[in-house]
């Protein structure tokens, strides 16, 4: 299998410039177990672990190898085995802030071109969890595509469809269905060789399925949704990346039940577009939209110009990454303060 078969690039190829006189190759994780990686460069697959200096130098698990990762290896071809030397820089990523009170990073995929956001079109519908999930693609760079899965079951189809048009959500939309196989033409379409996709949402939405239907075959673990809340469970246990017949690779992810934000304010303005258009012609340059007076996006609400559950959840997002930068700068300002203070121990012992 040749590099570019599994996404090889010029923007790669440019980092890996200072790496490829010094003996070193390139793979792409596929698969990650806790410190174990399942690599696959034009040898095929190997086995890969991270050298004890990348593992150092890593500030947080972030910085650490993804699945989707380019990465530079050592490889030892007999052994079918490689040591990873070095994580290329990532041209995308989809991750949110880890679930509880820890201010960290949890990457879901890295270096993709689309992302398919999964609902189900059941009790599992909503149009503020898309948001958040429309809001991280803009983050990380990636093309999102909402799939509406479960056609077969729903009948008000319409409704959901102008429901999201009201919403002003720009991305675009395909109704599918794995049992009557509707729209799975459409999902195919997008498809290309050597591009990267990955596939979010709720357990028990059918992103296992489209898989399945994808692949022609049953390869991902499925499991019926509970009757009682139309809750999903839980039944890919890992990120993995799966090569179809067309040489598209896709991601499987484990449910997401908490989608909490790892964004920027920029990314929240490209996600509520018309608001920041409004926004432009408010009186105050730094008005919250809240209780200023000639407001512009006040007024359009007032004039039923935009949703006012939108313009709730904008205001909602707005708090949630307002709070998450205050915590990231004090988690900094804490980290600069005990790397003084680690400085300053050192030379006194140097002197003594």
């Amino acid at each position: 299998m040749q590099l570019y078969h599994l996404g090889w690039n010029t923007f790669f190829q440019t980092a890996f410039l200072p790496f490829q006189n010094s003996g070193f190759s390139v793979g792409k994780i596929i698969a990650e177990n806790k410190n174990k990686y399942l690599i696959i460069n034009e040898l095929g697959e190997l086995t890969g672990e991270c050298t004890g200096k990348l593992l150092y130098a890593a500030e947080s698990p972030s910085e650490l190898p993804k699945v989707g990762d380019w990465v530079v290896i050592s490889i030892f071809p007999d052994e079918h085995k490689a040591i990873i030397q070095q994580v290329l820089p990532r041209f995308s990523k989809f991750s949110r802030k880890v679930v509880g009170k820890k201010i960290e990073e949890q990457i879901i995929g890295t270096n993709l071109d689309y992302v398919f956001i999964v609902q189900s079109l059941d009790t599992n519908f909503n149009i503020r969890r898309l948001e958040r999930y429309l809001l991280l693609a803009v983050e990380g760079n990636i093309h999102a595509i909402i799939v509406l899965n479960k056609a077969d079951a729903c009948i008000d189809i319409d409704s959901k469809l102008q429901a999201i048009k009201q919403a002003n959500l720009d991305a675009q939309v395909l109704v599918v269905s794995t049992i009557t196989e509707k729209g799975l033409a459409d999902l195919e379409a997008v498809l290309e060789t050597g591009k990267t996709y990955a596939f979010v949402g709720s357990s028990g939405v059918g992103k296992s399925s489209l898989i399945n239907a994808l692949l022609g075959k049953i390869q991902q673990n499925t499991q019926l949704v509970r009757s009682k809340d139309d809750k999903g469970r839980h039944t890919t246990t890992r990120r993995e990346l799966i090569c179809l017949k067309s040489g598209a690779w896709l991601m499987d992810t484990p449910g997401m039940r908490e989608i909490h934000l790892w964004a920027e304010e920029g990314s929240l303005e490209a996600t509520f577009d018309e608001i920041t258009q409004l926004a432009q012609h408010c009186h105050f340059s730094d008005c919250t939209h809240t209780k200023e007076i000639r407001c512009a996006v006040k007024q359009a609400l007032i004039d039923g110009l935009i949703d006012e559950n939108r313009y709730k959840s904008y205001l909602k997002l707005q708090r949630e990454i307002a709070y998450l930068e205050a915590d990231q700068n004090y988690l900094r300002m804490k980290e600069k303060k005990f790397k003084k203070v680690h400085k300053e121990l050192k030379q006194m012992q140097k002197y003594k």
